[in-house]
């Protein structure tokens, strides 16, 4: 080898170390991904030998069963509370990024949460929405709302996919908000102060200087949003099991259910890829408009 070239031994040397990250993501991503594919035109029960295929039948299964397909809408609170979550850690993005006593504190305070373990959250938040020793209805109670102290936050099909949703504002929230801190601290402070030199007012320097510089940000933080509210599985099926009634049941808890409950996992595999292209369609929708948008 150290009769090679310098270019060629740089190429060797780049190989090499590149050969193993190479190795696991084939392992660990393409080769699943393609095994993913293959399933969902079977009707594998997910043990046996034995793998029939299918066809498009999986997909047409998926399309034309409202009971599959139809979940789908229960994952629109989560979009919505998604949309609130974002305007909220913008919010204390920009207050907590002025020169504030105890800025830190505050940071760390709102941004606890995210650190917290996702299944001790949904425990904790059982207990808060339940319904006769609940936190919130005691709370409520006490502050004269005698009606509302009675509701079944997790009980009923209204308000059920909000709750959950909810909680999700709680936990991520402040991760947004660090992220947005981040963006807002590499506006050079000369913007700034030019505006104010200017005459500009709160909002319009809010508005004309802030918004514009953290458009990649919202972009990336909407995306991750939208994905997230897609992929919700972890509260409705510790909490609720994804009752009532399969009220909270989303795509991908009854993709769950599919593969390990019924032994479908020909069909699981095909809610999966659908799911995906999904997500893909949805990120290149988002990245055309907001690429028009910054034109």
């Amino acid at each position: 080898m150290f009769n090679l070239s310098y270019k060629s031994q740089r190429k060797w040397v780049l190989l090499a170390f590149l050969l193993i990250p190479l190795l696991l993501l084939c392992s660990f991503s393409f080769y699943p991904a393609i095994k993913l594919i293959y399933y969902s035109f079977t009707s594998w029960d997910g043990y046996s030998k034995e793998k029939p295929w299918v066809g498009w039948s999986n997909y047409k299964e998926v399309f034309n069963n409202p009971e599959i397909f139809g979940v789908f809408k229960h994952n629109f609170a989560y979009f919505l509370i998604g949309i609130l979550q974002n305007v909220i850690a913008l919010f204390f993005a920009v207050i907590l990024n002025n020169k504030l006593r105890g800025r830190n504190f505050f940071r760390l305070l709102l941004f606890l949460p995210f650190i917290m373990n996702g299944v001790a959250v949904a425990f904790m938040f059982g207990y808060f929405y339940d319904t006769e020793r609940g936190s919130l209805n005691l709370l409520l109670n006490f502050l004269g709302a005698n009606e509302l102290s009675e509701t079944s936050w997790l009980g009923g099909k209204t308000l059920v996919n909000y709750s959950l949703a909810a909680i999700g504002l709680w936990k991520y929230m402040g991760f947004n908000m660090v992220i947005y801190l981040g963006a807002l601290q590499s506006i050079p402070s000369e913007v700034y102060e030019a505006s104010t030199i200017d005459g500009a007012n709160g909002f319009q320097t809010f508005w004309f200087i802030t918004l514009p510089n953290l458009f990649k940000i919202i972009e990336l933080n909407l995306f991750l949003t939208i994905s997230g509210a897609l992929e919700v599985f972890d509260l409705p099926f510790i909490l609720t099991k994804g009752g009532p009634a399969g009220a909270s049941e989303t795509f991908l808890t009854k993709t769950v259910a599919t593969a390990f409950q019924f032994n479908n996992n020909g069909l699981a595999s095909a809610m999966c890829v659908i799911l995906i292209i999904i997500v893909m369609v949805i990120l290149g929708t988002q990245r055309l408009v907001f690429n028009r948008r910054g034109e």
